[in-house]
């Protein structure tokens, strides 16, 4: 198999187990660790209580049992001082207390801030972890979670905290004798970092003992390994060859030409489905040039998105108004208009914003500065990742468009840890990279609120009408309340334009074609590895 960017998401599906997971058959979050999706109790108009109960043979690989104390110590983790959880931190903080029950150790209640509909399935969708194996004693007991959530990032440092992040960085990249304990069907028994990853099945798994085994708790391959191959036609080819069985995410030109290839049809099935996934052009608005709506207007016209589709897709994929995907009919703010390729018309909307050409052709934008006096400048810094072409040829097609209007635009392809950290800490004008979506919850907090700036809010964009919205959407009673407050932050993102949305990208998939349980999917990661079987081989034609 081919491990492209989602390795930590596939490896984390295989050694670890949430309250409820995906499932590819259904397209709905399942039971895995909990008997049930959980019962819903409104208190008052402003709490929830989601009550879950753990399967009773649900165990770790010491065979200790999972509690809702994992639970609860999973939850207070992701707020520990030290550790770089802000994502899970905005996601999971309307998850406010746990209320374990006394009778039964597998029973607790998750008291949640606000009555949104969606927090009974957002509610477990996140990696259970061991207590007994990462706070042995118990330190992180004494902290309630909502204590942690309110703790000032100017609190006085606590050493048992302190302790417990070390531990838990020490145990999660460490060498893979010192892995932590998990309750999946998998363990990482081989690997090497950018080349290979090795799980292999555990011969007495708890979910085994279950009459029937859910779909989301089967796991049928006794071995799973996993081979990072950056350049695609090295990948093709090991694909044809039979050193990969299953190749994900495979680019739209190597897709096309497998396919046309009589031999490669013979040998390889070929499975293409909508994803999640949005490719998207971002603004620091915390630069002076691009503080202003207008600005980020005009530029978003210099961006062909039906001409890049067909040139990185080749036709295949969704353009969109927004980052709530066209197929849902019931989200997606079919009012708005998909933004026009339009050169003269962004040059017509730089002028309204205050830009003026300089007396030469080629002398570039420039503006005042308001009241602090000077001039600005309209050159650009375009960032993304150096590993993937697509972003390369987007980022090529606004720079030329860009330079027949009279603007600089410098490329900077960035290795991947650094693109990381230059948008983390705004050192760039734009970006292009793909915002991956879930169709289980709408939260936006971490990529457009106020409290996500310089975090992981790229942009930095936020004001109090947008704040307002989103945390409206987080806490919706109805899916009808719901839809309408995503259609009016849909036409709120396209005025204020803090980043552009491109298309959404296919999900293509070429495999082995005597492998059977693939279920190729729009969920992350876009197939079902754990239930792969290996098909007998045909016989040759006589």
């Amino acid at each position: 198999m081919l491990l492209p960017n989602q390795a930590a998401f596939d490896a984390n599906n295989l050694l670890n187990i949430s309250l409820l997971q995906a499932d590819v058959l259904t397209k709905e979050l399942a039971p895995a660790l909990a008997e049930a999706l959980p019962a819903i109790q409104l208190v008052g108009d402003s709490l929830m209580k989601l009550g879950y109960r753990i399967k009773p043979a649900a165990a770790w690989d010491t065979g200790r049992p999972v509690l809702a104390s994992d639970v609860e110590f999973t939850l207070k983790l992701m707020f520990c001082p030290g550790l770089s959880n802000e994502v899970a931190r905005n996601q999971y903080r309307f998850i406010r207390a746990v209320l374990a029950d006394a009778r039964d150790p597998r029973r607790f209640a998750l008291v949640c801030q606000g009555q949104a509909i969606e927090y009974q399935k957002a509610s477990g969708e996140f990696f259970v972890l061991s207590e007994a194996a990462l706070d042995p004693r118990g330190q992180l007991r004494r902290f309630a979670l909502a204590d942690l959530q309110n703790r000032p990032a100017a609190a006085p440092p606590d050493s048992a905290l302190q302790a417990l992040a070390r531990r838990y960085v020490a145990a999660t990249t460490g060498h893979i004798s010192s892995q932590l304990p998990g309750c999946g069907p998998y363990r990482l028994v081989a690997w090497e970092k950018d080349r290979y990853l090795t799980f292999q099945r555990k011969p007495h798994w708890w979910a085994d003992q279950l009459r029937p085994v859910p779909f989301v708790l089967q796991a049928r391959p006794r071995l799973l390994r996993y081979v990072i191959i950056p350049d695609a036609a090295t990948a093709t080819l090991a694909l044809r060859r039979g050193d990969l069985d299953v190749y994900p995410q495979m680019p739209a030109h190597e897709f096309a030409r497998l396919q046309a290839s009589p031999a490669a049809r013979a040998s390889l099935s070929f499975y293409s489905t909508p994803s999640y996934d949005v490719v998207t052009a971002g603004f620091n608005t915390r630069h002076p040039a691009l503080a202003d709506a207008a600005t980020r207007r005009a530029l978003s016209r210099c961006f062909d998105a039906a001409g890049l589709l067909r040139a990185t897709q080749l036709g295949a994929g969704q353009r969109s108004t927004g980052v709530i995907s066209p197929a849902d009919s019931l989200n997606y703010n079919d009012s708005l208009a998909l933004l026009p390729f339009d050169p003269p018309g962004a040059a017509w909307l730089l002028r309204q914003a205050g830009w003026q050409r300089a007396g030469q052709a080629d002398s570039g934008w420039f503006r005042s500065a308001g009241l602090h006096g000077g001039r600005q400048q309209l050159r650009l810094v375009l960032r993304y990742r150096a590993d993937e072409s697509l972003f390369a040829t987007i980022a090529l097609q606004f720079q030329a468009t860009a330079a027949g209007i009279g603007i600089p635009v410098i490329l900077q392809p960035t290795e991947s840890g650094a693109f990381t950290m230059a948008l983390r800490t705004g050192d760039f004008d734009m970006y292009v990279r793909v915002l991956k979506g879930n169709p289980f919850m709408f939260n936006f907090t971490p990529v457009l609120h106020s409290s996500s700036v310089g975090i992981s809010n790229s942009t930095g964009f936020s004001t109090p009408a947008s704040d307002r919205l989103i945390e409206a959407i987080t806490t919706a009673d109805t899916r009808v309340h719901r839809a309408r407050l995503l259609r009016q932050f849909q036409a709120l993102m396209q005025q204020e334009a803090p980043l552009v949305p491109l298309f959404f990208l296919p999900n293509r998939i070429a495999a082995d074609r005597r492998l059977r349980g693939l279920h190729a999917s729009s969920l992350k990661p876009g197939y079902s590895a754990a239930t792969l079987e290996r098909g007998p081989s045909s016989s040759p034609t006589p």
